[in-house]
């Protein structure tokens, strides 16, 4: 079975989903460092914490002409075994579930998209999810890149002609934050999976967060707790599906055709986690933001709450997941 889920983004009047795997970090458009021998479709580079991160604009990619940039732009850091870029979106929505039924490596003849190759930069195209081009592996369009090419860049910055004096000052703001380490930074950022259970919203530590897939055919497991839905199968990896609703003190309901899964792995164990709704896969929170949780301010159990934090002006509990997953025992034993 593929993985089906999607990092949904927008670019010009089109949205695209990309694998989360390849997804390392997503920031605001910053100021870029001028790279005069990079190929075309890198418009510059960025000081991501000391690490020279090449940035790709997508229009150049597909042979079309630059849009000017805008304040609310993003940029989202891809990385694999080869590469690490940074490329610049309009908007950046949520993860999106695909069923592969509904998607076809053909595009729609309606869509005027010169510069894309179906093969090359397209693997699949959805029209029930709303018109969404699945990219295909990065491999296959990004741009070769030596390292060397940007080891040793001056520090002129790409000049935006377009922005005021006051908005290329809050480019260089953006600049100046992302070049400070990880361990220097006043304002460390603590990326998270959002996810709701009964309507209650939840912050995921996203170094245990795999990826998110859709509840199929699941086997109950004999004599185990209620907490343990069975298993279900992930591209040939059987995993233990658990509802640790129950275990927080909210109530237990029948899943729903909208469940989804967030696969997660902690201390080595791959495990399944149903959730009502993932609200957004990598949140990056200011951990100076978290306060301590009341005590009886949430109905679940405060134990596993690491504190609060405001999401879209709402309240957001920080679940310690691993912290549950060791006391709770969610794990089967595969001797059962």
């Amino acid at each position: 079975m593929k993985d089906n889920s999607y990092l949904v983004f927008g670019l010009n009047t089109y949205l695209y989903g990309i694998q989360p795997a390849y997804v390392e970090e997503i920031f605001l458009l910053p100021e870029l460092i001028h790279c005069p021998e990079a190929p075309p479709e890198i418009v510059g580079a960025v000081n991501l914490r000391g690490d020279r991160v090449p940035v790709v604009d997508l229009n150049l990619t597909f042979g079309n002409q630059v849009s000017d940039y805008r304040l609310t732009d993003s940029v989202i850091v891809l990385r694999g075994e080869q590469f690490r870029v940074g490329i610049i979106v309009n908007e950046v929505y949520e993860v999106k579930i695909i069923d592969s039924e509904d998607s076809t490596p053909e595009l729609s003849t309606n869509l005027n998209l010169a510069g894309v190759e179906d093969n090359k930069h397209i693997a699949q195209f959805t029209r029930r999810a709303g018109d969404i081009l699945i990219f295909s592996s990065p491999e296959n369009w990004l741009p070769t890149i030596e390292t060397q090419q940007f080891i040793s860049l001056d520090q002129n910055p790409v000049y935006f002609s377009n922005f005021t004096l006051e908005e290329q000052v809050i480019f260089q703001q953006r600049s100046d934050n992302l070049k400070l380490s990880v361990d220097s930074q006043d304002l460390s950022l603590k990326p998270l999976a959002v996810i709701i259970l009964n309507d209650n919203l939840l912050g995921i530590d996203l170094a245990v967060v795999r990826e998110f897939t859709d509840i199929r055919q699941v086997t109950p497991i004999p004599c185990c707790p209620p907490h343990i839905i069975g298993n279900m199968n992930l591209r040939g990896e059987i995993l233990t599906l658990v509802d640790i609703r129950g275990l927080l003190n909210l109530p237990v309901t029948a899943m729903t055709a909208s469940s989804k899964a967030m696969v997660v792995e902690i201390e080595g164990i791959v495990a399944g986690v149903m959730v009502e709704t993932i609200r957004d896969a990598m949140f990056l929170l200011n951990s100076l933001e978290i306060k301590a949780v009341p005590t009886a301010t949430y109905l679940m159990k405060d134990k596993y709450i690491q504190g609060a934090a405001s999401y879209d002006k709402k309240k957001m509990g920080i679940l310690d997941l691993p912290k549950l997953f060791q006391t709770a025992g969610l794990i089967v034993d595969e001797a059962v």
